[in-house]
């Protein structure tokens, strides 16, 4: 139920795989479950009972799908098993030797990157919550996996039914405040996912200090770092660095993509194979990571011309906003760069406004999408217009979808970026005809 969520369909892939009959319920149709079709998935988009087989064995539901509607219902008053997506995985998880990454932001392109530097050559299964480039799928899994790849998720507490060999840690700024109390009630989450991790807790330098586990080691560019990434070089295609580890340096690697956040999860990914595949010859981390293309919706190029620029990126927290603009800022320096922003959950909007209101002004035109709500229904007073009002930028403006491609071919910036966790990459290929 959700069967067409990112984390959901690398589920349905796997049961797929296996061998099993999978049926699935999801909104609205997407290329994810045309793609779930493809590889034999039965689908259906409005509440059917009759769209139900008779004999199911077990249920895997997402929280966007609300209790009150009449599939979810069903499956109560059955009495069928019903397990949320987290717990599956650690089922699967538990048989395997795994890596894991958690973080409020990074999570995806650095799990994306861990695959990349082991994927065909181990044995594995990944699990990916963004559609990774050079697998083309947020999901691989090898004929007898000896090794899980898995993007942890702090949503909902679900990271905690993972029990890693080797975890990362990227970041833990407060979100999901309708989850957690506040920042340290999250942290208190993490502390408890790393204590779970039985090898290696691999913590990015900037929140080392909230875990302190004795199998913790810490990456980042600084003097402590057991893993540290130094001597960076920004060209016009590829980030260049070198990496400290514990056993010695790998010199003049190329990473294809910008800003610092991206060394980060280079040195991270780099470390946690390290840990978990210490005879990894140095020539394969350099070659696999000069060949990372990336994941779609995190920094991804749409168009690239000398007249046009358009970027597109799932960035929906503050900090990600600012890391993902000031990288576009250094890359494009004197250039005007229009960023179109869809607000992502009420609850959210409302608990970042002025953070999102900082991080909007730093643009030159900002544009306001209204809120995708996601799995929650409206807060009175909260909206895009309330956001608005809290920006200075006298250039900003809300419109609706519709109104958005018809004002940029009459307003083409320098440089657009589409920002938002929502539904707006369904605009992407039309904005890409600017």
């Amino acid at each position: 139920m959700g069967i067409g969520g990112i984390g959901m369909s690398a589920l349905a892939q796997y049961f797929l795989q296996l061998g099993d009959k999978v049926y699935g319920y999801d909104l609205t149709p997407s290329p994810v479950t045309e793609m779930l079709q493809r590889k034999g998935a039965e689908i259906h988009f409005e509440g059917d009972l009759t769209r139900i087989p008779e004999k199911v064995d077990f249920v895997v539901v997402t929280p966007a799908v609300p209790k009150d509607f009449v599939e979810y219902q069903y499956f109560v008053e059955k009495g069928l098993p019903m397990y949320k997506r987290s717990q599956v995985l650690g089922h699967i998880t538990d048989e395997l030797k795994t890596l894991a990454v958690a973080g409020t932001h990074g999570k995806t392109t650095t799990t994306s990157m861990i695959a990349h530097l082991l994927w065909p050559e181990q044995p594995m299964a990944a699990f990916i919550g963004g559609i990774a480039k050079n697998l083309n799928d947020n999901y691989v899994c090898s004929p007898n996996p000896q090794t899980a790849v898995v993007e942890a998720d702090e949503f909902d507490r679900s990271f905690l039914t993972l029990h890693p060999e080797v975890s990362v840690i990227t970041s833990m700024d407060a979100d999901h405040l309708d989850i957690y109390r506040d920042v340290e009630d999250l942290r208190g989450a993490f502390r408890q996912f790393a204590s779970q991790t039985s090898r290696t807790v691999l913590v990015h330098e900037a929140v080392e200090q909230h875990i302190s586990q004795p199998n913790k080691k810490i990456y980042g560019s600084g003097d402590l770092c057991d893993y540290r990434s130094c001597n960076i070089e920004y060209q016009q295609e590829v980030s260049c660095f070198d990496l400290y580890t514990p056993k010695g340096e790998i010199k003049g690697l190329q990473l294809p993509a910008h800003g610092i956040y991206n060394i980060w999860n280079a040195t991270a990914a780099i470390a946690a194979v390290l840990e978990a595949f210490p005879d990894m010859p140095e020539e394969t981390i350099r070659q696999k990571i000069s060949t990372f293309a990336g994941v779609k919706r995190r920094f991804d190029y749409i168009v690239r011309r000398d007249d046009f620029v358009y970027i597109d990126d799932y960035a929906h927290h503050p900090n990600e906003m600012r890391s993902f603009i000031t990288a576009v800022r250094e890359i494009y320096p004197g250039k005007v760069i229009c960023g179109v922003f869809q607000p992502h959950l009420y609850t959210r909007t409302r608990d970042f406004a002025d953070d999102f209101a900082a991080v909007l002004d730093l643009l030159d035109i900002p544009i306001l999408l209204p809120i995708y709500p996601a799995r929650e229904k409206p807060i009175a007073g909260i909206d895009s217009e309330f956001l608005l009002r809290k920006m200075r930028n006298p250039n900003k403006r809300l419109l609706q979808k519709a109104e958005l491609l018809p004002y940029l071919q009459t307003h083409r910036p320098d440089v657009l970026l589409t920002i938002g966790a929502g539904d707006i990459d369904r605009l992407v290929q039309g904005l890409g005809t600017l």
